[in-house]
């Protein structure tokens, strides 16, 4: 295995327990079990073998250090120390000081303290079958199920847009002036054609323009997208097939939905009652991050409908 060198960001968290008063014809309890001792200490630092473990399971996809082998656990604990030894430097140099630092600092540690307390909150909210289904269906209603086969001419402005647009009226073939003035040239060569994709997979914009083309029909007009600028051209249409609502990939992403949107209004609950000052000018808050079930990020609703394997 090639060891990555990265940093990783732990927090520590402290569990403080509860331990009830011994009865007076009980025993006394044992003396608490000595503190482990560190995996290594680095300049009077200690280095947990807690934190040890959590690095090794970072760069391993979720292994434990018993799972690899003796020369990448060496390997990381090496690296473990070496991140250990240049963050010491670095707080000598004063650069915790340094206000790109101190900032980047700050924006982890919020980000942490929000995934955690997502993490909290969500942990005993785990979405039922009907919560499932009304989210299914909403999805389903907000979303067209239809997918578009395209092509684009893709150009740095309107009034080379417009241009194209004329030569077009004027009987000149679509693709083979794609192919000549097309700034997309993962698409150029193809004549612009960009294949069948559903309505989520280009821009609100250009998805809008093709809902009212007819087929064969391409824009009179250039289209701005945060790409640039377009002349768009439908080729056809076709339905999309219906999502099983218990294939498991659709179950993951209906379940990252639902969790999202049960953490978002935890927080539209706090900001309500946060005192802000000067006051928000009654800007849409910006979606709060909840962990999805696994590892891939759900669409935030309305989005695609979930897609069956």
């Amino acid at each position: 295995m090639k060891v990555m060198r990265f940093l990783v960001v732990g927090a520590v968290l402290a569990l403080a327990a509860c331990n009830k008063p011994a009865a007076v014809d009980k025993p006394a309890e044992a003396p608490a079990a000595p503190a482990k001792p560190p995996l290594v200490t680095v300049n009077g630092k200690p280095i947990s073998n807690e934190l040890f473990e959590d690095y090794v399971k970072a760069i391993t996809k979720g292994k434990s250090s018993a799972e690899i082998s003796n020369e990448d656990r060496e390997a990381i604990k090496e690296n473990l120390v070496r991140i250990e030894v240049i963050a010491q430097q670095a707080e000598k140099d004063g650069l915790t000081n340094d206000p790109d630092v101190a900032t980047r600092l700050e924006l982890t540690r919020l980000n942490l303290l929000q995934q955690a307390s997502a993490q909290k909150y969500l942990k005993d909210r785990s979405p039922t079958e009907d919560e499932l289904r009304k989210e299914f269906d909403a999805q389903i209603a907000a979303t067209p199920m239809v997918e578009y086969h395209a092509r684009h001419i893709q150009v740095s402005g309107p009034d080379v847009g417009q241009k194209v647009i004329e030569r077009l009226q004027k009987g000149e073939d679509f693709g083979k002036l794609a192919q000549q003035v097309s700034s997309d040239k993962a698409t150029s060569a193809k004549g612009g054609d960009l294949g069948w994709f559903g309505p989520s997979a280009e821009s609100k914009p250009f998805t809008d323009v093709l809902a009212v083309l007819k087929k064969g029909e391409y824009t009179k007009v250039p289209v701005q997208t945060p790409y640039g600028w377009h002349v768009i051209q439908l080729l056809g249409t076709r339905d999309l097939p219906m999502p099983s609502f218990d294939a498991p990939q659709v179950q993951e992403q209906l379940k990252g939905i639902v969790m999202r949107k049960k953490f978002q209004a935890y927080s539209d609950g706090l900001m309500k009652t946060a005192k802000v000052e000067p006051p928000l000018q009654g800007t849409a808050a910006a979606p709060a991050v909840a962990p999805a079930p696994t590892p891939a990020a759900a669409p935030a609703a309305p989005a695609a409908p979930p897609q069956a394997n």
